[in-house]
């Protein structure tokens, strides 16, 4: 039987997009649902395109309402794949799939993560920093912004013309080629 996978995202969606073909190719597991906190996030059309259920939610239905986690109940996940969703996850749902979330970070934590730590807000600050690579982790989602258990990581160097954007190219690199692969060994 496939194991089942739900995607969180609030943007774009290339990595959910990747996630969802990845494992259509190699048939171990499928990604049932994608949930967005935005109406207007590009991954609503990738999963429109893709054949792929998605539901948008409120502020109100992770925080209050609960619905988000009722939707998760129902699906019955064995996984949790956070995909730049930018909501910090409800204590409630970490309880009830403990070590079942995981998320992507643009950058070699613990630097460069917490509040406010994502996409180009990332990149532009270890440029700024003048710092010789970066890179991707993958860690477990627990109840403080990037500070989950440590799955993997790996790095890119940066060069001395990288720009946000250049160095926001190669970390999407790494991403697409390693996401897939940890979410397949979790599994």
């Amino acid at each position: 039987m496939k194991k089942k996978i739900v995607v969180l995202a609030s943007g774009n969606g290339s990595n959910a997009e990747r996630i969802i073909t990845f494992f259509r190719e190699n048939g171990l597991a499928e990604v049932t649902l994608v949930i967005t906190n935005n109406p207007k996030a590009g991954v609503l059309e990738r999963c429109q395109r893709l054949g792929v259920k998605s539901k948008i939610a409120s502020r109100d239905d992770f925080y209050t309402r609960h619905q988000v986690l009722d939707w998760l109940k129902n699906e019955q996940p064995d996984l949790i794949v956070l995909a730049g969703f930018l909501w910090l996850i409800p204590a409630e749902i970490i309880r009830a799939f403990r070590n079942r979330i995981i998320n992507i970070h643009p950058a070699l934590l613990p630097a460069y993560g917490g509040k406010g730590m994502y996409g180009h807000h990332v990149h532009e600050a270890v440029i700024a920093a003048k710092e010789e690579k970066s890179g991707i982790t993958i860690h477990f989602v627990n109840e403080k912004y990037d500070q989950g258990d440590i799955l993997f990581q790996a790095d890119t160097l940066i060069t001395p013309d990288d720009t946000p954007e250049s160095l926001a190219e190669k970390i999407h690199q790494l991403e697409y080629r390693y996401f897939p692969e940890i979410i397949e060994s979790l599994l």
